[in-house]
């Protein structure tokens, strides 16, 4: 029983024991608190969808879609297609890890592992990318496929827009002409 005693002695006079026993207690307290709570934490209130986007992109156009504006959209482009990372956007919008990507082709920057915003305002073909570096494009690009939308192509200089609208129109008529048949 001394034992015991002066254990708790030496535990309750010590300042820095008694800091790293409230530290102790403010742990199990969070554990016991997001356990009952369902781990969810504090709720946000879910962000609104946006309406899907079908559309091509110059590189001077595709700069509005940074995140910065009203409705918070956030575009990147990748290996000559844009990608829709409104939904990743703690990661791709302002203030995020990739936030220099956002509204910008972000191929080169993908493909050297570089953070830094691109600035150009030209198309960049990617045609001085070692095999190496191409391949990591690509792998990214396969990712965004997977994880976000498709918006549409990122344009050549020159290059005309896809008028997606038509091509929509003729999707919802295919069905009914084979339904006639």
């Amino acid at each position: 029983m001394a034992v015991v005693v002066d254990i708790l002695h030496e535990i309750l006079t010590s300042p820095m024991n008694i800091g790293l026993l409230a530290i102790i207690f403010y742990l199990i307290y969070k554990i016991i608190r997001d356990r009952n709570d369902g781990g969810r934490g504090p709720q946000k209130p879910a962000e609104p969808e946006l309406p899907k986007l079908k559309r091509d992109f110059t590189i001077e156009e595709l700069k509005e879609f940074d995140g910065n504006q009203p409705d918070g959209r956030v575009l990147v482009g990748v290996n000559g297609s844009v990608y829709d990372m409104t939904k990743g956007k703690r990661f791709y919008g302002p203030g995020g890890p990739y936030a220099s990507f956002a509204g910008r082709d972000a191929s080169r920057n993908l493909a050297t592992f570089n953070t830094e915003p691109n600035d150009k305002t030209e198309y960049d073909d990617l045609s001085d990318l070692t095999p190496a570096e191409m391949d990591s494009v690509l792998e990214w690009e396969s990712q965004f496929k997977v994880k976000y939308d498709y918006v549409g192509k990122l344009l050549r200089p020159g290059e005309k827009h896809t008028n997606y609208e038509e091509e929509q129109e003729n999707q919802k008529d295919e069905p009914e002409t084979k339904k006639e048949n």
